[in-house]
């Protein structure tokens, strides 16, 4: 579910016995997650967790390093 402000609900995944995750397909359709695509997990100590494509981080702190 998309919502107001351009972000998604993508429902509930459960955590396998090996602590892997399914991301769900319309979630992997619209980040554009391919398979052995690698993602940055980020977390803070509330216990919220991110997943952010590799290629957007790299981007990131690419742009971010050139600008000084």
């Amino acid at each position: 579910m998309k919502t107001r402000d351009g972000r998604y609900v993508f429902g509930m995944v459960k955590v396998g016995e090996k602590g892997q995750i399914v991301i769900p397909k319309e979630a992997r359709e619209i980040c554009n997650i391919k398979p052995g695509d690698t993602l940055v997990v980020l977390a803070d100590e509330q216990f919220n967790i991110a997943l952010v494509h590799g290629d957007k981080m790299i981007e990131m702190f690419t742009k971010v390093l050139s600008e000084e």
